[in-house]
């Protein structure tokens, strides 16, 4: 008899060992991010690259327009004049409306600690209780596989800057309730509470939801054809869930994609996984400390959405073929294998050199919504199923006598002998942690204001962009007072408003790029003068500031040129701008 026969409903019963689960994954999660604990003030992830501004930003300008009464799914603090549409920019509202009050207490990176905690605690404990209360009996082999759900390479490649894929606890919720329809007594009911929870994960984050939809949707649609016939609460309490999740993000959605400042899908270059990346390690893991890493064969430490390593590869295939006869772990299969398959992209490559050979994703390359997904994350769904494999197979080995032996040695010493090799090489080390540079006091002391009207424009240089997103953070510690051109999001571009990150650069803001980069001040002509007065009036601009940094003496000698003398303020150089946008 399989193990998923066995296990009984336990709905709504926490027992003590649960208990200790699930403090287990919280003590976990405190120890990878315990640098950002240690610093809630100014912690700040190395592997986030410039992604821990962006979402403390997100998370600040949520807060804000909840504080001031306005729209929290669009902002018009970055991007001035034209603003960013928060909905087509995995704003998490559904995390960051309720933390609102933390983050207006203890600050945005207090959130950002939070959620990536929350994040990983809360999906191993979800996927814990689907495998406790529906696939196995042993507590044991449930949060072995739980303990891999939530503490996966993948997730912890994306923990490290990606709140929306760490924080994936609903996904298992939404199963566990899937699960239970067919026997729910009040199926309109029970698909209130579906339709709730997938509109949640909408706002949450999307694309993981887009990429548990595409992995199980053969094996549904399978299933669906080889029933004939549904039971009847599973299409009332289907058909009630969409009617509850449609109208909930509704409008949300409608912001997303025909809103201010939305846009028509983000073109990406082709990023499959190659096969390599499948058995390599990350670089977040033990086993890199041996390898080296993954060796180019990820966009950057945070897509490493495969690398499992030889082990673990090895075990999740043998255990796709031994548990074949078990449901659930043929649904896990199924959906891991596909997911694996499509994240091999459009053309499939050993170590990032082409084979020549299509991949699946060919055929779902030009799919709207799913044009924009990054194919590698695909093997996304590889995780839960792996840790559903583990789990049964643990459940099976605990079946068994205790004296059963494969030949000389005994079956559950071979058994976690396979899980050290498979498992160990992959366990995460603690994120790397530095303290940002202090805000400068121009804007942490007020200084600001002085300058800016409230609600008005103020131009940092080098302007704000995705590679140099500090001034987000400068704007977050002055409390949001104040509007900045450009800026770190996604947003529509060109004429085809297919979605770009950042703003399109103005003449100006190239300029003083280059004299950033370069430290090289090319002559200044009235020409030059001119478009710095038009791209100004263009960002309605009330300041222009430069603080210390790299190239500063020439950055300044190039605002002269174009403005005129600034004025010292503070620890910053200020230029008074609004006789010439008024």
């Amino acid at each position: 008899m399989t193990a998923a026969a066995h296990a009984p409903a336990r709905r709504g019963r926490v027992g003590r060992a649960d208990v200790y689960v699930i403090a287990g994954y919280a003590l976990a999660a405190v120890v990878l991010y315990s640098g950002l604990w240690r610093h809630l003030d100014r912690g700040y992830l190395v592997a986030s690259m410039q992604d821990q501004n962006l979402f403390e930003w997100l998370f600040a300008a949520q807060a804000r327009a909840l504080l001031d009464g306005r729209n929290p799914l669009y902002s018009e603090l970055q991007n001035a004049p034209l603003g960013v549409n928060l909905m087509a920019n995995t704003a998490l509202p559904a995390l960051a409306i309720p933390l609102a009050p933390v983050t207006l207490a203890l600050g945005p990176t207090a959130t950002w600690t939070i959620v990536l905690t929350g994040g990983l605690a809360g999906t191993a404990t979800a996927w814990y209780w689907l495998f406790s209360r529906h696939v196995v009996r042993s507590r044991s082999a449930a949060a072995l596989g739980g303990l891999f759900c939530g503490f996966a390479p993948p997730v912890i490649s994306h923990a490290g800057a990606h709140p929306n894929f760490a924080a994936t606890f609903l996904i298992p919720v939404i199963g566990i309730w899937l699960i239970r329809l067919p026997a729910a007594r009040s199926p309109v009911r029970h698909g209130v509470g579906l339709g709730v929870l997938g509109a949640l994960q909408v706002l949450i984050g999307e694309e993981i939801l887009l990429i548990a939809v595409l992995t199980v949707a053969p094996y549904a649609l399978w299933y669906a054809i080889t029933r004939r016939r549904l039971p009847r609460p599973v299409v009332g309490g289907g058909v009630t869930a969409a009617l509850v999740s449609g109208a909930l993000v509704a409008y949300p959605l409608w912001l997303q994609f025909a809103g201010p400042q939305s846009y028509r899908g983000i073109d990406h270059l082709p990023a499959g996984n190659p096969l390599a990346a499948f058995v390599s390690h990350a670089s977040q893991s033990l086993g890199a400390l041996v390898t080296g890493g993954p060796g180019g064969l990820a966009l950057n430490g945070t897509e490493e959405n495969a690398f499992f390593g030889w082990g673990l590869v090895v075990l999740a295939v043998v255990l796709a073929v031994r548990l074949r006869d078990e449901p659930a772990a043929r649904i896990a299969a199924t959906a891991g294998g596909i997911g694996a398959a499509l994240s091999l992209g459009t053309q499939i490559t050993v170590d990032g050199r082409p084979t020549g050979i299509p991949g699946p994703w060919l055929l779902l390359d030009r799919v709207p919504l799913v044009e924009s997904v990054l194919e590698s994350r695909m093997a996304l769904a590889c995780v839960p199923a792996i840790g559903c494999l583990i789990a049964i197979a643990t459940q099976r080995v605990l079946d068994l006598p205790r004296d059963r032996r494969i030949g000389p040695v005994p079956v559950r010493a071979a058994w976690v002998a396979a899980l050290v090799v498979a498992l160990l090489p992959i366990v995460p080390m603690p994120y790397q942690t530095v303290l940002r540079a202090p805000t400068p006091a121009f804007y942490a002391g007020g200084e600001w204001a002085r300058w800016v009207e409230p609600g008005g424009t103020l131009v940092p240089v080098p302007l704000p962009e995705p590679l140099h997103a500090e001034p987000l953070r400068w704007q977050v510690d002055a409390g949001m007072g104040f509007a900045l051109p450009q800026g770190y999001f996604v947003g529509p571009a060109g004429e085809a408003q297919r979605g770009a990150y950042g703003a399109p650069k103005r003449p100006s803001a190239l300029l003083l790029d280059g004299v950033a980069a370069t430290g090289q001040v090319p002559p200044i002509t009235a020409a030059d003068r001119a478009r710095m007065h038009e791209d100004l009036r263009f960002w309605k601009a009330q300041a222009v500031v430069l603080t210390e940094r790299p190239h500063q003496e020439q950055l300044q000698a190039a605002l002269t040129a174009l403005l005129g003398p600034g004025r010292r303020a503070a620890d910053a150089w200020v230029w008074d701008v609004r006789p010439l946008t008024r």
